[in-house]
């Protein structure tokens, strides 16, 4: 209810600016769900007009995959300001030519984005291939992830877990969640598939980031075969609330979404856990970027540097779960906790501290960084993908999948109040941590 009242709204604004001055006040802001602290968007309206004089209202809506805000942004069909694509997003969009770079000139206000965002995600970056360009110069780190296992202690053991194959183990059939993007399970599934010729050298993780070959096409489905009659639900976004109330027991999701229904579910005496399987994994990146048909760019880019700002790089990971592309200090002490144990986190932190009490869902160790890789654009072969995808799925919603559908969204409209305070009680929360 809230997204439909936001765009509403923002359609009854942009109908109202019957000029390029008055298209100037607005920014419009393109996201994935549930995925910042909004609380931000006016505190950003505040500080634009501080640091330039000038007033800004921000118009921000939601997507659930990146294929659908590929397609209203390629054809030029919206003039988003600020978009939020994944890794092998901004590589397509740069290969078509869809970005605009993002200039670091901010006046005498400091340059946040350059000074704070982590060298593992630069150079993660570096990898991007968009035919010749540098993602660097047309994107900015916002969060970061892994790909693997969420799992009910009490039904699910930590070895059944470890391996990519405990989706297809019939022990757990009407209680698998898979997430819906064929990409992010087909990338890990191959690198599963091809253990014997990544151990024997034959190729590599990073290898296999590119082969979206008709073999592996055939190899992924005919895997998948054996995991849909186990299916309970094929989500987007309802699964951390459905393994939070046990329904299921076995996730394949997103670190993020993982850290999120863990502490949800301590919360209720469930007792969840995450874990990137022994095979291996991806590591994914979501970034800010300025698509080409953007008619505020200068508002864009100062919104890009104030989340970069340590202080709203903390606030965002602490209401999403999610771990921020800021790599310095300030972010690192604060992300500190004592109940774990310390990891060495020279990769990803701009210090030389090796062992840091860190929750290793959010920062994984290096041996697990070692065992993955970023996820490519496949071109023209990306039609072959989402077509085995849409075979694999198949029609096989069951009335639990319904049920569960409904049940979310009356749980969507009926505790946005609930998540909100949520959100300011975990900020309070963290300061207090942070201040002992």
């Amino acid at each position: 209810m809230k997204k439909v009242l936001t765009i509403a709204l923002a359609g009854l604004l942009l109908a109202s600016c019957s000029s390029s001055d008055q298209r100037n006040t607005v920014l419009k802001v393109y996201n994935w769900s549930d995925y910042i602290d909004e609380e931000l968007l006016g505190e950003f309206e505040t500080w634009y007009e501080e640091q330039t004089g000038e007033p800004i209202t921000v118009i921000y809506q939601t997507f659930d995959i990146n294929e659908s805000m590929l397609a209203k942004i390629e054809k030029g069909h919206e003039d988003y300001d600020v978009v939020c694509p994944s890794d092998y997003m901004i590589e397509r969009m740069l290969r078509e030519d869809l970005l605009l770079p993002i200039e670091r000139d901010f006046g005498d206000t400091p340059n946040y984005i350059d000074g704070s965002t982590s060298k593992y995600i630069k150079d993660c970056f570096n990898d991007i291939d968009g035919n010749g360009k540098n993602a660097n110069d047309y994107s900015v780190g916002f969060m970061w992830g892994t790909t693997g296992i969420l799992y009910n202690t009490a039904y699910v053991t930590q070895e059944e877990a470890s391996t990519w194959d405990v989706i297809r183990n019939e022990k757990f059939a009407g209680k698998i969640l898979i997430k819906d993007a064929a990409r992010d399970v087909y990338a890990p599934i191959l690198i599963r598939m091809r253990q014997d010729e990544i151990n024997s050298g034959k190729t590599t993780i990073k290898d296999l980031m590119f082969d979206c070959s008709d073999e592996s096409l055939a190899d992924f489905e005919e895997y998948m075969s054996h995991v849909k009659p186990l299916v309970a639900g094929w989500e987007a976004d309802f699964g951390k609330e459905q393994m939070t109330q046990e329904k299921a027991w076995i996730s394949y999701t997103w670190s993020g979404d993982a850290v999120w229904a863990i502490e949800e579910a301590a919360d209720v005496d469930v007792e969840l856990a995450y874990t990137v399987p022994k095979e291996g994994s991806t590591v994914w990146f979501d970034g800010w970027v300025i698509p080409k048909y953007a008619k505020n760019i200068k508002a864009a880019r100062y919104f890009i540097n104030f989340m970069c700002i340590p202080e709203n790089a903390i606030r965002n990971s602490d209401v999403t779960g999610y771990v921020s592309a800021n790599g310095g200090r300030e972010v690192m002490e604060a992300m500190i906790d004592s109940t774990f144990d310390p990891i060495d986190v020279r990769y990803f932190f701009n210090e030389e501290d090796s062992l840091v009490c860190l929750d290793p869902a959010l920062y994984p160790d290096q041996w697990v960084i070692d065992h993955c890789a970023m996820e490519h654009d496949s071109g023209e072969r990306t039609r072959y993908l989402l077509e085995t995808w849409a075979r694999i799925k198949g029609d096989n919603a069951t009335t639990f999948t319904y049920v569960v559908i409904f049940t979310t969204l009356a749980l969507l409209i009926g505790g946005s109040v609930y998540k909100r305070e949520k959100k300011r009680r975990r900020r309070i929360q963290h300061k207090k941590m942070k201040r002992k």
